[in-house]
């Protein structure tokens, strides 16, 4: 059985080295890049300072940070294989081919914009969220980006259903697959890419997105259009879109064999994949404090933020007896389509050591296991955190 820490096992190493040493180390390892990547200028736009910096990888949200139910764009967290691309829309356009697609089409911004819009709600996370947690809980290091809780963000999307622009290119009704390939020419196979059944493509919520908050879509979220595609995880949501293939075969890429694929024990290679293949992404809950957490002696409104893949959240419990007993919290405000949920508890805070679990559960009954099963890469980590809190 993989290790677990103690409840004072965990806060004394909070204690020892603050939320980076309690977290592993939160930035990125350059050793994993070649010299010419590291010697890559700025791979973001945004202000790095509101972040947890994980370097050439991506910028991390520091969720103690967020108010209210959308994170603002220049809090929402960047995951980046490249460079951010710089593209004009006056010279971008969007190819669809492919052998299911009888009449192959180009389409310019202008002509994106013609077609009909649609505005949902929903919350986008890196499939590696939380992953120093098989670290940190379990004794077992994944490879990768050591992300804590912030490679998440709730926004609202303003964009055209990809099922719209797949009719406007008459797919054939034999499609099975759909390729996604981004012009961030600087990622594996010479643009970041990932494959998505038929069925999800054409679904009226998948959108091909050019707004996000009210703004046109930053530089870092994929200027000028990306893919948002509700409950799956982040790399399915390709930025800087360029080209869409629809196949009537399934199509195998780098990210669908052997990245974004749970290896392990307990796990066994399907098809051409190394395992099997990270879609949705895992119900998750996460209070919205500092790593660790320093507060006073007294009453304290606690605060936090759930999602689930799978449908509204129904109930966020709470637990300071490690996971033996479990209250209630509050839901407050409306969970939009698919965003995530608010939740707040009181607890009165006394001198001492304490780590205060949420876990959560959807309607359709799916809830955060208590132990995530490892696997390699360190995917769809969802057992519920015991939050370091110091009071004294």
């Amino acid at each position: 059985m993989p290790r677990r820490l103690s409840r004072r096992r965990l806060l004394s190493l909070a204690l020892a080295g603050g939320a980076a040493a309690a977290l592993a180390a939160c930035g990125d390892d350059l050793s994993v890049w070649s010299e010419a990547e590291r010697a890559l200028p700025s791979r973001v736009f945004k202000d790095r300072t509101p972040f947890i910096d994980h370097g050439q990888a991506g910028l991390e949200s520091r969720i103690e940070l967020m108010r209210g139910a959308l994170t603002p764009n220049d809090q929402f967290f960047v995951r980046n294989n490249s460079r951010s691309v710089v593209l004009d829309p006056e010279h971008w356009s969007l190819q669809i081919e492919g052998d299911a697609v009888p009449r192959p089409m180009r389409l310019s911004f202008a002509d994106i914009l013609r077609l009909p819009q649609r505005t949902l709600t929903a919350y986008l996370e890196c499939a590696g969220n939380q992953r120093v947690m098989f670290d940190l809980l379990q004794g077992r290091r994944a490879a990768g980006t050591q992300w804590g809780r912030g490679a998440v963000g709730n926004a609202e999307w303003i964009g055209v259903s990809l099922a719209d622009v797949l009719s406007a290119a008459g797919v054939s009704d034999d499609a099975a697959s759909v390729l996604l390939v981004g012009l961030d020419r600087e990622s594996p196979e010479g643009g970041f890419r990932r494959v998505m059944p038929i069925e999800q493509a054409i679904h009226p919520d998948t959108l091909l997105a050019h707004r996000m908050n009210g703004e046109p879509l930053p530089i870092d979220h994929g200027f000028p259009l990306r893919a948002v595609a509700p409950g799956w995880v982040g790399a399915s949501q390709i930025k800087w879109l360029g080209r869409i293939v629809v196949s009537r075969d399934p199509q195998w890429t780098r990210n669908n064999t052997t990245s974004y694929v749970l290896v392990g024990d307990g796990y066994s290679a399907r098809g051409p994949a190394d395992g099997p293949i990270v879609t949705l992404q895992s119900i998750k809950s996460a209070l919205a404090l500092p790593w660790p957490a320093s507060l006073s002696v007294g009453r304290h409104r606690l605060r936090g933020y759930a999602h689930s893949p799978r449908g509204a959240i129904a109930i966020v419990e709470w637990s300071v007896d490690g996971g033996a007993t479990w209250r209630p919290a509050r839901l407050v405000g409306e969970q939009i389509d698919y965003g995530w949920a608010q939740f707040e508890f009181d607890w009165q805070g006394e001198v001492g050591e304490h780590a205060i679990m949420t876990r959560a559960t959807d309607h359709a009954g799916n809830r955060q296991p208590e132990l995530t099963p490892f696997n390699e890469k360190g995917y769809l980590f969802n057992q519920p955190l015991p939050h370091p809190i110091i009071i004294g």
